[in-house]
């Protein structure tokens, strides 16, 4: 088993989002409001 982990056979590949993925992430996470009230929360998408 040790020799399984020892060695790194993978390729490391290079991952680069689109632009469009990133803008879309971006935006989300902007019109995205979390509401705490006591112990709820309470998430809210504003379009």
């Amino acid at each position: 088993m040790a020799k399984l982990y020892s060695e790194c056979p993978q390729k490391k590949n290079n991952l680069t989002p689109k632009e469009e993925t990133v803008d879309f992430l971006l935006n989300y996470s902007k019109a995205l409001s979390v509401i705490h009230c006591n112990k709820l929360k309470f998430e809210a998408l504003l379009n």
